[in-house]
């Protein structure tokens, strides 16, 4: 198929999807996902990609390598090459299978250098060629939990597109999984992290204890936000010059205190609110993802592949 992007058409060609499972035996049972994983905000699949230059003048061929490497790193995450289930009350658990992950193998008759800025950056024009659409792709019941394509460039470079079940993974999970793939390239025998499961660490008590108000999650009126059809997503990057210009406009106690993330998001807040309110009286408040591996006592342990974020408001 050709790809059109603002700068660039190529074409991919694209072998049958085959499924890579587990490079020795794994154990057939059943796993509980946890509370978190199976909240309703997280389920959908979450598309990666990351693109690999020849830096380094390596004939050797990226999909074979990689497809061996994925069925040694399966072995120590078997759950990922299982299936999500669904039971009462709409609880999560996978059932481990071992009926693998689905991967594609592919060739785009383009070099790395031909891309733009803009093919390769959020939103990614060419990702419909460089990542397979599975045929019902809002499912996270029953199917494959990761899927894979791996796409060849002339100049020996190659781009690895992923589309991963949400419920079973965050980033910090999925990040820990695929590090563990390349260890298994570079001819690893073991995992470096091990994996931990124990997702019944972030399963909710029962009957819950609150022993809190939260009023930051009280409910205010969302009547202002536009259709999502009139939306544009655009991609911005900071570098030192431009972050360094942010702060010059803190006050001093601020500029010296406040990280980059607490820069970068009063900014975005402020921009936004700007954008979509002409009431400035009207309580606006900004949603950000915290990963709460580290904020339990004892911290979650190193390993720990499930989702360990959740949602705050301010």
């Amino acid at each position: 198929m050709a790809a059109y992007s603002p700068s660039l058409v190529f074409t991919v060609t694209r072998k049958e999807p085959e499924l890579i499972v587990p490079a020795e035996p794994t154990p057939h049972e059943f796993k509980q996902l946890s509370d978190i994983d199976g909240q309703e905000s997280l389920r959908f699949h979450v598309p990666i990609i990351q693109v690999f230059p020849n830096n380094n003048g390596v004939q050797e061929d990226p999909v074979r390598v990689i497809r061996k490497a994925i069925a040694k790193a399966l072995v120590f995450y078997y759950p990922l090459a299982g299936r999500i289930r669904e039971g009462p009350r709409r609880k999560l658990s996978v059932e481990c299978t071992g009926e693998g992950l689905l991967f594609i193998e592919a060739e785009a008759d383009v070099k790395l250098d031909q891309f733009s800025d803009a093919d390769l950056l959020p939103p990614f024009p060419c990702l419909d060629q460089l990542l397979y659409a599975v045929p019902d792709q809002s499912d996270v019941l029953n199917c494959p939990i990761l899927l894979i394509q791996v796409t060849r460039l002339k100049c020996g470079g190659f781009i690895v597109a992923i589309h991963v079940n949400h419920t079973m993974c965050d980033a910090a999970g999925i990040s820990q999984f695929l590090r563990t793939v390349g260890e298994f390239t570079r001819g690893a025998t073991q995992s470096f992290i091990p994996p931990v499961w124990d997702r019944h660490l972030l399963t909710a008590r029962n009957p819950p204890c609150v022993t809190h108000v939260h009023l930051e999650f009280t409910q205010i009126p969302n009547d202002f936000f536009p259709s999502l059809s009139t939306l544009i997503q655009r991609s911005f990057f900071f570098r030192l010059n431009e972050l360094s210009a942010l702060r010059r406009q803190l006050p001093p106690h601020l500029a010296q205190h406040c990280s980059t993330f607490d820069v970068l998001t009063a900014l975005l807040w402020i921009c936004r609110t700007i954008a979509m309110s002409s009431d400035l009286e009207e309580e606006i408040r900004v949603m950000i993802l915290v990963n709460i591996r580290s904020r339990f006592n004892p911290p979650l342990p190193v390993g720990y592949y499930g989702n360990g974020i959740v949602f705050r408001q301010q």
